[in-house]
């Protein structure tokens, strides 16, 4: 019998970038949860299903810009708290683009992940921006990280819940919708690299 994700989603999906395709694991699996049991070099992308992985992204969102802090003090939370969450979210998605909401995520990663950006070198005690081409690993990375602190941002303080604003932000990104928090830091990254190439 072929596994499903949460029992409920086919993960037979065709990654469309050729760049990702190795950094997206889909890996059929019934319950996304790993424990850290393949803790080595690439373990993110090569062992870790990438349900999980927004699961763990929804714990801890990740820095906020240059200040070392979490974005939000609601990013703390039992795993199980954070599985039912998905599951919901997916169903809302399923219900709005009436298609394999596991596929829509792929997309919306495909859509959100940064192919350039900036660092700064040092020539002659002067300081440049440099446009370089991001990682891939660093490309799904990034576009989980402003997903999930996309989706935090619009249910803080806010009478719509996480789940909404959530599924709001994958569907946004899956249309390249640029209300998504993910898109336009995608298209700032990329207006920044291209003006200082």
């Amino acid at each position: 019998m072929e596994q499903k994700l949460f029992g409920m989603w086919d993960t037979t999906i065709a990654v469309a970038d050729l760049g990702l395709k190795p950094y997206i694991n889909l890996n059929p699996v019934i319950v996304p949860k790993s424990a850290g049991r393949h803790r080595q070099r690439f373990h993110r992308a090569m062992y870790t299903n990438i349900v999980e992985r927004l699961i763990n992204k929804l714990k801890v969102t990740g820095h906020k810009g240059k200040k070392h802090r979490v974005s939000s003090g609601h990013n703390t939370s039992k795993s199980i708290y954070l599985y039912n969450l998905v599951i919901k979210t997916f169903k809302i998605i399923e219900q709005e683009t009436k298609k394999n909401p596991v596929e829509v995520f792929i997309r919306a990663i495909e859509n959100a992940a940064p192919r350039e950006e900036i660092t700064s070198i040092e020539y002659g005690g002067a300081k440049y921006p440099q446009a370089v081409e991001t990682a891939p690993e660093r490309r799904v990375d990034m576009a989980l990280r402003q997903m999930t602190q996309g989706a935090y941002s619009k249910s803080f303080n806010s009478k719509k819940g996480i789940v909404h604003c959530l599924a709001d932000e994958i569907i946004k990104a899956y249309n390249n919708d640029q209300t998504s928090q993910a898109i336009a830091k995608k298209l700032e990254l990329e207006r920044q690299a291209s003006s200082s190439r």
